[in-house]
């Protein structure tokens, strides 16, 4: 069972007076858990700019609510996103996309970034891709998200 939402904080960023939306689709049969789906998307809408730094996100148990999960759930994908430096909680007013540190060495983002790689280029063979055809998805992938935050494809 998918269950999606469209979420929007009260319609506007409490800082900066922008609409907020972020929708949120998760898959209760897939194999990957629910908090990682949910962190995964709030990652990629960061990357590709539809979050911003200072937009906030919904409350554990508001969001917990609108996705129809235990807000253990949320509470762990909040965690995890503060860990990794994408968010931060602020006390009486609630939990903002932040600026970027860097909280992973070169060493470490390798080592988590390595298996993802390696999972992709697996399944690809396994795919009858070419490593030419594999190389051009890549590409085409990669001028997408550029796309998408804004900027013009690199077809360099």
């Amino acid at each position: 069972m998918i269950r999606k939402i469209l979420l929007t904080d009260s319609g506007q960023c409490t800082s900066c007076n922008r609409t907020v939306s972020l929708s949120i689709s998760i898959s209760t049969g897939s194999k990957i858990p629910i908090y990682k789906q949910i962190a995964d998307q709030v990652w990629q809408a960061v990357v590709t700019g539809k979050l911003v730094v200072g937009d906030q996100l919904p409350s554990v148990r508001a969001l917990a609510e609108e996705l129809v999960v235990n807000p253990n759930t949320i509470a762990r994908v909040y965690a995890d996103l503060t860990r990794d430096g994408l968010i931060e909680s602020r006390a009486g007013r609630g939990v903002f996309i932040t600026h970027k540190r860097k909280v992973f060495t070169a060493g470490e983002a390798w080592r988590r970034l390595e298996p993802l790689i390696d999972a992709a280029i697996g399944e690809a063979m396994a795919l009858d891709y070419t490593h030419q055809e594999l190389r051009e998805a890549f590409e085409k992938k990669l001028g997408q998200w550029k796309q998408l935050k804004g900027g013009k494809p690199n077809n360099e």
